[in-house]
Protein backbone atom coordinates (compact mmCIF):
# COMPACT_ATOMS: atom_id res chain seq x y z
CA UNK A 1 0.00 0.00 0.00
CA UNK A 2 2.14 3.32 -1.25
CA UNK A 3 1.80 6.35 1.04
CA UNK A 4 2.76 9.48 0.57
CA UNK A 5 4.42 11.86 3.37
CA UNK A 6 3.81 15.46 2.59
CA UNK A 7 5.32 17.76 4.77
CA UNK A 8 5.52 21.68 4.69
CA UNK A 9 9.46 23.20 4.63
CA UNK A 10 10.12 25.47 7.49
CA UNK A 11 6.46 25.72 8.00
CA UNK A 12 6.22 28.72 10.37
CA UNK A 13 8.55 31.24 8.25
CA UNK A 14 7.28 29.65 5.30
CA UNK A 15 4.07 31.08 6.29
CA UNK A 16 5.46 34.65 7.42
CA UNK A 17 6.95 34.63 3.48
CA UNK A 18 3.51 34.03 2.26
CA UNK A 19 2.74 37.38 2.67
CA UNK A 20 6.02 39.53 2.96
CA UNK A 21 7.73 37.88 -0.27
CA UNK A 22 10.95 40.23 0.79
CA UNK A 23 11.58 37.50 3.38
CA UNK A 24 12.32 35.08 0.65
CA UNK A 25 15.79 34.52 0.46
CA UNK A 26 16.48 36.31 3.55
CA UNK A 27 17.56 34.50 6.96
CA UNK A 28 14.40 34.47 8.52
CA UNK A 29 13.63 32.65 12.49
CA UNK A 30 10.38 32.19 14.03
CA UNK A 31 11.03 31.96 18.02
CA UNK A 32 8.40 30.17 20.19
CA UNK A 33 6.35 31.68 23.60
CA UNK A 34 7.83 35.08 24.53
CA UNK A 35 10.41 34.95 21.96
CA UNK A 36 12.51 32.62 23.82
CA UNK A 37 13.88 29.88 21.86
CA UNK A 38 13.99 29.27 18.00
CA UNK A 39 11.36 27.25 16.69
CA UNK A 40 11.58 27.66 13.01
CA UNK A 41 14.60 28.21 10.79
CA UNK A 42 14.69 28.95 7.10
CA UNK A 43 17.37 27.47 5.02
CA UNK A 44 19.32 30.46 4.98
CA UNK A 45 19.84 29.95 9.06
CA UNK A 46 20.23 26.59 8.65
CA UNK A 47 23.42 27.03 6.42
CA UNK A 48 24.87 29.36 9.46
CA UNK A 49 24.60 26.91 11.87
CA UNK A 50 21.98 28.07 14.01
CA UNK A 51 20.12 24.71 15.88
CA UNK A 52 16.94 24.67 16.65
CA UNK A 53 15.40 25.56 20.41
CA UNK A 54 18.16 27.93 20.50
CA UNK A 55 17.72 30.76 23.27
CA UNK A 56 17.16 34.00 21.05
CA UNK A 57 18.87 36.11 23.64
CA UNK A 58 22.02 34.29 23.52
CA UNK A 59 22.23 34.80 19.41
CA UNK A 60 22.13 38.67 19.38
CA UNK A 61 25.49 38.94 17.94
CA UNK A 62 24.73 36.24 15.33
CA UNK A 63 21.78 37.79 14.29
CA UNK A 64 23.12 41.57 13.70
CA UNK A 65 25.95 39.86 11.99
CA UNK A 66 24.58 37.93 9.25
CA UNK A 67 20.99 40.35 9.32
CA UNK A 68 19.15 37.27 10.58
CA UNK A 69 14.80 38.37 10.84
CA UNK A 70 12.98 37.12 13.78
CA UNK A 71 9.25 36.88 14.15
CA UNK A 72 7.64 36.08 16.87
CA UNK A 73 4.65 33.31 16.84
CA UNK A 74 1.74 34.36 15.02
CA UNK A 75 -0.42 30.52 15.74
CA UNK A 76 -3.46 32.44 14.32
CA UNK A 77 -2.20 32.69 11.36
CA UNK A 78 -0.32 29.31 10.93
CA UNK A 79 -3.27 27.41 11.87
CA UNK A 80 -5.15 28.64 9.63
CA UNK A 81 -2.87 28.15 6.59
CA UNK A 82 -2.21 24.60 7.90
CA UNK A 83 -6.63 23.90 7.63
CA UNK A 84 -5.68 25.48 4.08
CA UNK A 85 -2.99 23.06 3.00
CA UNK A 86 -4.63 20.21 4.75
CA UNK A 87 -7.91 20.84 2.88
CA UNK A 88 -5.97 20.79 -0.37
CA UNK A 89 -3.94 17.72 0.37
CA UNK A 90 -7.38 16.12 1.18
CA UNK A 91 -8.53 16.15 -2.30
CA UNK A 92 -5.30 14.01 -3.30
CA UNK A 93 -7.06 10.67 -1.46
CA UNK A 94 -9.13 8.90 -0.31
CA UNK A 95 -7.81 9.03 2.91
CA UNK A 96 -6.22 11.25 4.89
CA UNK A 97 -3.92 11.11 8.44
CA UNK A 98 -3.40 14.74 9.61
CA UNK A 99 -0.26 13.95 11.49
CA UNK A 100 1.04 17.42 12.54
CA UNK A 101 0.45 21.40 11.81
CA UNK A 102 2.96 20.50 9.06
CA UNK A 103 2.47 17.45 7.80
CA UNK A 104 -0.18 14.54 6.82
CA UNK A 105 0.02 11.47 5.26
CA UNK A 106 -1.97 10.28 1.83
CA UNK A 107 -3.37 6.80 1.09
CA UNK A 108 -1.89 5.78 -2.40
CA UNK A 109 -3.75 2.38 -2.90
CA UNK A 110 -4.53 1.99 -6.26
CA UNK A 111 -2.74 4.70 -8.50
CA UNK A 112 -0.25 3.39 -11.23
CA UNK A 113 2.96 2.90 -9.52
CA UNK A 114 4.79 4.77 -12.18
CA UNK A 115 2.79 8.18 -11.51
CA UNK A 116 3.35 8.36 -8.19
CA UNK A 117 6.77 10.40 -8.93
CA UNK A 118 4.50 12.63 -11.48
CA UNK A 119 1.28 12.75 -8.98
CA UNK A 120 3.72 14.13 -6.04
CA UNK A 121 5.23 16.62 -8.31
CA UNK A 122 1.32 17.93 -8.98
CA UNK A 123 1.00 17.86 -5.25
CA UNK A 124 3.80 20.08 -4.21
CA UNK A 125 2.74 22.56 -7.82
CA UNK A 126 -1.39 22.82 -6.21
CA UNK A 127 -0.25 23.33 -2.48
CA UNK A 128 2.06 26.24 -3.72
CA UNK A 129 0.01 27.61 -6.49
CA UNK A 130 -2.99 27.82 -4.09
CA UNK A 131 -1.37 28.48 -0.70
CA UNK A 132 2.04 29.53 -0.94
CA UNK A 133 3.55 27.03 0.97
CA UNK A 134 6.56 25.03 -0.20
CA UNK A 135 6.02 21.11 0.31
CA UNK A 136 8.22 18.09 -0.10
CA UNK A 137 6.59 14.62 -0.88
CA UNK A 138 8.13 11.20 0.60
CA UNK A 139 6.11 8.29 -1.00
CA UNK A 140 6.95 4.61 0.25
CA UNK A 141 5.31 1.15 1.46
CA UNK A 142 5.23 1.94 5.16
CA UNK A 143 4.89 4.93 7.65
CA UNK A 144 8.11 5.02 8.35
CA UNK A 145 9.75 4.67 4.98
CA UNK A 146 7.49 7.22 4.04
CA UNK A 147 8.63 10.00 6.81
CA UNK A 148 12.37 8.57 5.46
CA UNK A 149 11.64 9.44 1.85
CA UNK A 150 10.78 12.84 2.89
CA UNK A 151 13.69 13.58 4.56
CA UNK A 152 15.50 12.66 1.49
CA UNK A 153 13.47 14.40 -0.65
CA UNK A 154 14.13 17.30 1.79
CA UNK A 155 17.87 16.79 1.59
CA UNK A 156 18.23 16.61 -2.04
CA UNK A 157 19.23 12.71 -1.02
CA UNK A 158 17.15 11.08 -3.68
CA UNK A 159 14.12 12.10 -5.92
CA UNK A 160 13.74 14.95 -7.75
CA UNK A 161 12.42 18.65 -7.05
CA UNK A 162 11.46 17.59 -3.61
CA UNK A 163 9.68 14.56 -4.09
CA UNK A 164 10.94 11.22 -3.27
CA UNK A 165 9.31 7.58 -4.54
CA UNK A 166 11.43 4.73 -2.69
CA UNK A 167 9.60 2.41 -4.71
CA UNK A 168 11.29 3.88 -7.96
CA UNK A 169 14.13 1.96 -6.75
CA UNK A 170 15.86 -1.29 -6.79
CA UNK A 171 17.16 -3.09 -3.54
CA UNK A 172 21.26 -1.81 -4.17
CA UNK A 173 20.03 1.49 -4.83
CA UNK A 174 17.88 1.81 -1.32
CA UNK A 175 20.80 -0.06 0.41
CA UNK A 176 23.26 2.49 -0.76
CA UNK A 177 20.97 5.04 0.15
CA UNK A 178 20.77 3.82 3.48
CA UNK A 179 23.87 2.85 4.12
CA UNK A 180 24.39 6.66 4.31
CA UNK A 181 21.58 8.08 6.23
CA UNK A 182 22.58 8.37 10.03
CA UNK A 183 19.77 6.16 11.97
CA UNK A 184 18.69 9.31 14.15
CA UNK A 185 16.35 10.50 11.23
CA UNK A 186 14.61 7.17 11.35
CA UNK A 187 11.04 7.68 12.51
CA UNK A 188 10.70 7.10 16.04
CA UNK A 189 14.22 7.12 16.88
CA UNK A 190 15.24 9.62 19.72
CA UNK A 191 18.38 10.94 20.72
CA UNK A 192 18.56 8.14 23.68
CA UNK A 193 17.85 5.29 21.29
CA UNK A 194 20.27 6.46 19.27
CA UNK A 195 22.91 6.67 21.81
CA UNK A 196 22.20 3.27 22.87
CA UNK A 197 21.89 2.12 18.89
CA UNK A 198 25.55 3.54 18.62
CA UNK A 199 26.28 1.82 21.26
CA UNK A 200 25.44 -1.41 19.75
CA UNK A 201 27.55 -0.25 16.36
CA UNK A 202 24.22 0.68 14.56
CA UNK A 203 25.08 3.57 13.20
CA UNK A 204 22.86 3.62 10.02
CA UNK A 205 19.34 3.33 8.59
CA UNK A 206 20.79 0.46 6.92
CA UNK A 207 22.57 -1.02 9.77
CA UNK A 208 19.07 -0.49 11.49
CA UNK A 209 17.46 -2.77 8.97
CA UNK A 210 19.21 -5.92 8.77
CA UNK A 211 19.24 -5.55 12.65
CA UNK A 212 16.47 -8.42 13.45
CA UNK A 213 13.58 -7.16 14.73
CA UNK A 214 14.03 -10.08 17.54
CA UNK A 215 16.89 -8.41 18.82
CA UNK A 216 15.94 -5.37 18.91
CA UNK A 217 12.54 -5.97 20.62
CA UNK A 218 14.92 -8.15 23.63
CA UNK A 219 16.94 -4.57 24.04
CA UNK A 220 14.60 -2.23 23.28
CA UNK A 221 10.49 -2.18 22.81
CA UNK A 222 7.94 -3.75 20.68
CA UNK A 223 7.79 -0.61 19.26
CA UNK A 224 11.22 -0.20 17.93
CA UNK A 225 10.83 -3.48 16.67
CA UNK A 226 7.94 -2.35 14.61
CA UNK A 227 10.13 0.37 12.74
CA UNK A 228 12.62 -2.37 12.13
CA UNK A 229 9.81 -4.24 10.33
CA UNK A 230 8.62 -0.76 8.69
CA UNK A 231 11.70 0.15 7.33
CA UNK A 232 12.13 -3.98 5.79
CA UNK A 233 8.59 -2.54 3.95
CA UNK A 234 6.42 -4.26 6.14
CA UNK A 235 3.57 -2.29 7.37
CA UNK A 236 3.01 -2.19 11.06
CA UNK A 237 1.75 1.36 11.34
CA UNK A 238 -1.63 1.77 10.61
CA UNK A 239 -3.54 5.08 8.82
CA UNK A 240 -5.58 6.98 11.53
CA UNK A 241 -8.69 8.40 9.81
CA UNK A 242 -8.87 12.20 9.35
CA UNK A 243 -10.69 13.76 12.17
CA UNK A 244 -9.54 11.22 15.28
CA UNK A 245 -11.82 12.73 17.93
CA UNK A 246 -8.26 14.57 20.58
CA UNK A 247 -8.43 12.12 24.31
CA UNK A 248 -7.46 15.50 25.93
CA UNK A 249 -7.24 19.40 25.19
CA UNK A 250 -4.32 21.23 26.71
CA UNK A 251 -3.92 25.07 26.43
CA UNK A 252 -1.26 26.62 28.57
CA UNK A 253 0.89 29.48 27.91
CA UNK A 254 4.10 31.07 30.06
CA UNK A 255 3.26 34.77 31.22
CA UNK A 256 4.87 37.66 29.21
CA UNK A 257 5.45 39.22 32.92
CA UNK A 258 5.16 37.43 36.39
CA UNK A 259 1.82 37.56 38.01
CA UNK A 260 1.07 37.35 41.72
CA UNK A 261 -3.09 38.19 42.13
CA UNK A 262 -5.75 35.88 41.67
CA UNK A 263 -7.71 38.41 39.63
CA UNK A 264 -5.28 38.01 36.98
CA UNK A 265 -4.85 34.17 37.16
CA UNK A 266 -8.39 33.92 36.95
CA UNK A 267 -8.07 36.09 33.49
CA UNK A 268 -5.18 33.71 32.27
CA UNK A 269 -7.47 30.48 33.23
CA UNK A 270 -10.53 31.88 31.76
CA UNK A 271 -8.82 32.47 28.40
CA UNK A 272 -7.10 29.34 27.95
CA UNK A 273 -10.41 27.20 29.08
CA UNK A 274 -12.23 29.50 26.25
CA UNK A 275 -9.98 28.10 23.61
CA UNK A 276 -10.14 24.72 24.68
CA UNK A 277 -13.67 24.93 25.16
CA UNK A 278 -13.60 25.81 20.91
CA UNK A 279 -11.58 22.96 20.70
CA UNK A 280 -13.75 20.52 22.15
CA UNK A 281 -17.04 21.47 20.65
CA UNK A 282 -14.53 21.80 16.96
CA UNK A 283 -14.28 18.14 17.77
CA UNK A 284 -17.72 16.81 18.55
CA UNK A 285 -17.04 16.26 22.12
CA UNK A 286 -17.58 16.90 25.82
CA UNK A 287 -15.34 16.78 28.55
CA UNK A 288 -16.02 14.76 32.11
CA UNK A 289 -13.15 16.99 34.14
CA UNK A 290 -10.74 19.18 33.79
CA UNK A 291 -7.74 20.15 35.61
CA UNK A 292 -5.80 23.12 36.18
CA UNK A 293 -2.45 24.27 36.99
CA UNK A 294 -0.30 27.13 37.74
CA UNK A 295 3.84 27.32 38.61
CA UNK A 296 6.40 30.00 39.25
CA UNK A 297 9.27 30.21 37.20
CA UNK A 298 11.62 27.27 38.00
CA UNK A 299 14.31 28.42 36.43
CA UNK A 300 15.20 31.65 38.87
CA UNK A 301 16.98 30.74 42.42
CA UNK A 302 16.29 33.76 43.71
CA UNK A 303 12.31 33.20 43.85
CA UNK A 304 10.19 31.29 45.82
CA UNK A 305 8.69 27.81 43.81
CA UNK A 306 5.60 27.02 43.76
CA UNK A 307 3.58 24.66 41.67
CA UNK A 308 -0.16 22.59 42.25
CA UNK A 309 -2.58 21.62 39.98
CA UNK A 310 -6.00 19.95 40.62
CA UNK A 311 -8.53 17.92 39.03
CA UNK A 312 -12.27 19.47 38.74
CA UNK A 313 -15.16 16.34 38.01
CA UNK A 314 -17.83 18.14 36.38
CA UNK A 315 -21.36 17.11 36.97
CA UNK A 316 -22.36 16.39 33.32
CA UNK A 317 -20.00 16.17 30.61
CA UNK A 318 -20.20 19.19 28.97
CA UNK A 319 -18.57 21.05 26.05
CA UNK A 320 -20.58 24.74 27.64
CA UNK A 321 -17.66 27.47 27.64
CA UNK A 322 -19.37 29.07 30.92
CA UNK A 323 -20.08 25.59 32.64
CA UNK A 324 -16.10 24.39 32.02
CA UNK A 325 -14.64 28.13 33.01
CA UNK A 326 -16.58 28.28 36.12
CA UNK A 327 -15.19 25.04 36.91
CA UNK A 328 -11.68 26.09 36.55
CA UNK A 329 -11.93 29.12 38.54
CA UNK A 330 -13.43 26.94 41.11
CA UNK A 331 -10.08 24.68 40.92
CA UNK A 332 -8.44 27.96 40.67
CA UNK A 333 -9.27 29.58 43.56
CA UNK A 334 -8.59 26.14 45.92
CA UNK A 335 -4.63 26.06 44.57
CA UNK A 336 -3.89 29.70 44.58
CA UNK A 337 -1.62 30.67 47.30
CA UNK A 338 -0.48 34.57 47.36
CA UNK A 339 3.33 35.81 48.19
CA UNK A 340 4.29 34.04 44.79
CA UNK A 341 5.44 35.04 41.64
CA UNK A 342 3.37 32.96 39.03
CA UNK A 343 5.20 32.58 35.39
CA UNK A 344 2.61 30.21 34.23
CA UNK A 345 -1.11 28.93 34.04
CA UNK A 346 -2.77 26.21 32.30
CA UNK A 347 -6.24 23.97 31.60
CA UNK A 348 -6.45 20.23 30.34
CA UNK A 349 -10.14 19.01 29.33
CA UNK A 350 -10.05 15.57 30.01
CA UNK A 351 -12.52 12.50 29.92
CA UNK A 352 -13.55 13.23 26.68
CA UNK A 353 -16.34 11.31 25.04
CA UNK A 354 -18.46 12.00 21.87
CA UNK A 355 -21.38 14.63 22.77
CA UNK A 356 -23.97 12.52 21.27
CA UNK A 357 -23.26 10.13 24.35
CA UNK A 358 -24.55 12.57 26.80
CA UNK A 359 -27.03 10.80 29.00
CA UNK A 360 -29.67 13.34 29.78
CA UNK A 361 -30.75 13.25 33.67
CA UNK A 362 -34.24 14.02 35.51
CA UNK A 363 -32.83 17.46 36.51
CA UNK A 364 -32.06 18.57 33.48
CA UNK A 365 -33.84 22.19 31.96
CA UNK A 366 -34.39 21.80 28.31
CA UNK A 367 -35.34 25.34 28.03
CA UNK A 368 -32.40 26.79 30.00
CA UNK A 369 -30.07 24.40 27.82
CA UNK A 370 -31.43 25.38 24.73
CA UNK A 371 -30.93 29.19 25.67
CA UNK A 372 -27.24 28.36 26.71
CA UNK A 373 -26.52 26.20 23.50
CA UNK A 374 -27.98 28.91 21.11
CA UNK A 375 -25.48 31.39 22.91
CA UNK A 376 -22.53 29.20 22.70
CA UNK A 377 -23.40 28.81 18.90
CA UNK A 378 -23.72 32.87 18.53
CA UNK A 379 -20.41 33.24 20.29
CA UNK A 380 -18.64 30.60 17.83
CA UNK A 381 -20.39 31.83 14.57
CA UNK A 382 -19.22 35.54 15.84
CA UNK A 383 -15.48 34.14 16.11
CA UNK A 384 -15.24 32.58 13.22
CA UNK A 385 -16.24 35.30 11.15
CA UNK A 386 -14.33 38.01 12.73
CA UNK A 387 -11.52 36.55 14.23
CA UNK A 388 -11.10 34.98 17.47
CA UNK A 389 -11.26 36.59 20.67
CA UNK A 390 -13.53 38.81 18.81
CA UNK A 391 -16.48 37.80 21.41
CA UNK A 392 -15.27 36.45 24.90
CA UNK A 393 -16.37 36.40 28.40
CA UNK A 394 -15.92 39.04 30.97
CA UNK A 395 -13.92 36.39 33.36
CA UNK A 396 -10.80 36.82 30.19
CA UNK A 397 -10.28 40.17 30.78
CA UNK A 398 -9.57 42.99 28.77
CA UNK A 399 -5.68 44.68 29.80
CA UNK A 400 -4.06 41.02 30.10
CA UNK A 401 -1.02 42.12 30.93
CA UNK A 402 0.07 38.54 31.73
CA UNK A 403 -0.49 37.95 27.79
CA UNK A 404 2.67 36.45 25.73
CA UNK A 405 5.43 38.45 24.54
CA UNK A 406 5.37 38.61 21.08
CA UNK A 407 7.39 41.95 20.23
CA UNK A 408 7.68 40.83 16.37
CA UNK A 409 4.56 39.26 15.18
CA UNK A 410 3.12 39.53 11.72
CA UNK A 411 -1.08 40.74 11.32
CA UNK A 412 -3.43 38.12 11.35
CA UNK A 413 -4.05 38.58 7.49
CA UNK A 414 -6.21 35.68 7.15
CA UNK A 415 -8.08 35.76 10.56
CA UNK A 416 -8.66 39.02 11.65
CA UNK A 417 -10.69 41.91 9.74
CA UNK A 418 -8.55 44.62 10.62
CA UNK A 419 -5.52 43.27 10.29
CA UNK A 420 -6.17 42.26 6.10
CA UNK A 421 -3.25 42.98 3.50
CA UNK A 422 -3.61 46.03 2.51
CA UNK A 423 -2.42 46.82 -1.71
CA UNK A 424 -2.13 50.22 -2.59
Amino acid sequence: MPLALVDCNNFYVSCERVFNPKLEAKPVVVLSNNDGCVVSRSNEVKALGLKMAEPWFKLEKLSKQHGIIAYSSNYALYGDLSARVMSILSTFSPRQEIYSIDECFLDLSGFDPQSLMAYGQTIRQTVKRNVGIPVCVGIADTKTLAKLANHCAKKGLAGHDGVCDFGQMDKVEGRALFAGIPVKEVWGVGPNISRKLLNMGIKTVEDLRTTSADKIRSQFSLALSRTVNEINGTPCIELEDAGTPRQQIMVSRSFGTTVTELEELIESVAYYTTGAAEKLRHDGSVATSLCVYIRTNQFTEAEAKYQQSIVVPLSQPTDDTMKLVSAACHGLKTIYRRGFRYKKSGVLLMGLQARKTIQPTLFDDPAKQARSASMIRTMDAINKKMGSGSLTLAASGTQCRWAMRRESKSPNYTTDWKELLAVG
